[in-house]
């Protein structure tokens, strides 16, 4: 109560003293402008308005400013001071002056211009107010980016330390780092295995793209890309031949493509099983029967009661004195005639030559069907019992037709992707174990010889070589066997370090397969037009068809035909003015009647 009564009582002493000095004011005013009036001189006006002036601004600026703090209490300040008395920091001007703010998705940020400055050649430090996202009203900088990358960036001005958010995805990050300026590179170590993620993962859907595991049919853009006929589908000048071919190769090579083409992908199954059956049982003693022409040197082994027992007959005979039935031969004509069908309509029809002649199952398609050709040729050409002894080895390679049903079961694929991912680990794996054989080899042959050991079996190194491979993939045979207690701890040696060696490398094949046939199972529950992203530079460009696509993009080097030209970012798009593309032209269905 004391001092709000003391505070009133300042108020109304401050309150007179001003009425007073007001009076003074206009009391003097007024004696100026009499004597205005009295004097007729243009000099002596203009230095008496002057001196009123002056002497205005002097009553003005003595007037008495209260100020009242938190607690209550009243302070004055100084009658020689002006109204204007409490001064900026200069320090706090500074800061003023030189902070910026930024407003980044709708989320402010403030800093400092030197703090931009950090990092030169990059977007924020070239921020000027003649730029086009400056707002004057607001005085702020507005980027329509993502914020929660932006908090990390504006950290990397601030520290110079560079952190990946885990919360955002791969690519987004490395979108918004190009936007700023900002290389990725300089992500710290800590961040690193974290944020290269991304990169891992689109290697794997790139490699599951590349084994076409899609049970859907392609798009009639993928078939022309597919053939190298983009430019002719675009225009609409596909010719006749352009409109067959990618229709009989969907028959032959793509057996989700119609229901034609899973006809012959059960024909073709059915032949190479068949093709692989025949050439086993026709090795079986059951299936074979004499040569006449060498029966003359064979000798029954054994008798039964009631004559020569057959089985042992044939066994005396051996494989060289005897053929395959007769219905093998048939079997192998009808089934070699369907492979020599289908490789040459696989070979009219393929979109690239090169590629087609060059992948590994044409090869193998190729070698078994010459075997067998060369085989006949062989028969006919050396007739007798000389042809009966070539080695019918070449005839193995039927069996890797097997190979060709990947196509028809995704598992293997992969299965076959994962050994080709892991080829720097199986490369590894057999150095190790070629290391290791040579070393048990070496030390288990001087380990035997240390004893007298008139049993001893590893009478040199490469007699202990096979002892020592066997050892190290922890089979054991148990033909060859140390004698010694020397040789028995090498023994024990080689068995332990095979254990070490071929367990090393199997996590990581194990986790390719993994990895692969994972992306690969989530990648199939995908809608087809959702596996993949549209790029930016594949947008639609004006001037296409409506039908066409968003990711035709533009093509250079078309054939001038009866077209228009349309700018485009990308470049001229060309408009068929009779009708568009041939969108009906290039179908997977097989070719009506």
């Amino acid at each position: 109560m004391l001092q709000r009564f003391l505070a009133e009582e300042f108020l109304r002493k401050a309150q007179g003293k001003e009425s007073k000095s007001g009076e003074r004011m206009s009391g003097g005013s007024t004696g100026w402008l009499t004597r205005l009036k009295e004097t007729g001189s243009l000099r002596e006006r203009e230095e008496m308005g002057r001196k009123g002036r002056r002497r205005s601004s002097l009553h003005a600026t003595r007037s008495v400013t209260l100020m009242q703090n938190t607690q209550g209490s009243v302070h004055t300040i100084g009658r020689d001071q002006p109204l204007r008395s409490s001064r900026r920091n200069p320090k706090s001007w500074m800061d003023t002056e030189h902070r910026v703010i930024l407003n980044v998705g709708g989320i402010r940020h403030e800093t400092y211009t030197h703090v931009l400055k950090k990092i030169p050649a990059t977007r924020l430090s070239r921020l000027t107010p003649n730029l086009a996202n400056y707002d004057p009203v607001l005085n702020e900088y507005f980027f329509d980016r993502h914020p929660g990358v932006f908090a990390m960036i504006l950290n990397y001005y601030r520290t110079g330390k560079l952190h990946y958010p885990t919360n955002v995805c791969g690519p987004l990050f490395e979108d918004e780092l190009e936007f700023w300026g900002l290389d990725s590179n300089q992500v710290e170590p800590c961040c690193w295995m974290t944020y290269t993620q991304h990169r891992d993962t689109q290697d794997t859907l790139a490699v599951i793209e590349s084994l076409d595991l899609d049970g859907d049919p392609p798009t009639q853009e993928e078939i022309a890309k597919k053939f190298g006929w983009e430019d002719d589908y675009y225009s609409g000048t596909l010719t006749r031949w352009q409109q067959i071919k990618p229709r009989i190769w969907s028959l032959f090579d793509e057996p989700w493509s119609s229901q034609y083409a899973r006809l012959i992908s059960c024909f073709s199954v059915f032949f190479v099983v068949a093709s692989i059956i025949s050439f086993m049982l026709k090795t079986h003693p059951t299936f074979r029967i004499p040569h006449i022409e060498a029966i003359f040197e064979a000798r029954p082994i054994g008798r039964s009661q009631g004559g020569v027992d057959r089985d042992k007959w044939f066994v005396g005979l051996g494989k060289h004195l005897t053929v395959p039935h007769d219905a093998f031969f048939y079997i192998d004509v009808v089934c070699n005639v369907w492979f020599t069908f289908e490789l040459i309509i696989r070979t009219i029809f393929c979109p690239s030559f090169h590629r087609f002649v060059s992948s590994p199952l044409t090869i193998i398609d190729i070698t078994a069907t010459s075997a067998y050709y060369f085989d006949v040729v062989l028969h006919v050409a050396v007739p007798g019992i000389i042809s009966l002894y070539f080695p019918d080895f070449i005839s193995i390679f039927c069996v890797l037709r097997l190979f060709k049903l990947a196509q028809h079961f995704s598992g293997l694929k992969i299965l076959i992707q994962t050994f080709k991912a892991s080829a720097q680990e199986l490369l590894l794996l057999v150095f190790f174990v070629l290391l290791a054989i040579v070393i048990f080899a070496a030390l288990v042959y001087y380990a035997e010889r240390s004893q007298i050991n008139p049993s001893n079996q590893f009478t040199s190194i490469p007699a202990g070589l096979w002892w020592s491979l066997i050892t190290v993939s922890t089979v054991g045979f148990g033909d060859m066997v140390p004698k010694t207690y020397l040789g028995m701890l090498v023994g024990s040696l080689c068995a332990l370090m095979g254990l070490l060696t071929i367990a090393l490398p199997v996590p990581v094949i194990v986790s390719n397969f993994s990895n692969l046939y994972s992306h690969s199972q989530a990648r199939a529950k995908l809608p087809k037009k959702r596996r993949r992203v549209l790029q930016a530079h594949e947008v639609k460009p004006p001037g296409l068809a409506p039908h066409l696509k968003p990711n035709h993009h533009a093509h250079k080097n078309r054939k001038k035909s009866s077209t228009a030209t349309s700018p485009i970012a990308n470049g001229p798009t060309r408009i068929n003015h009779n009708g568009g593309p041939n969108t009906h032209l290039l179908s997977n269905s097989p070719p009506s009647n």
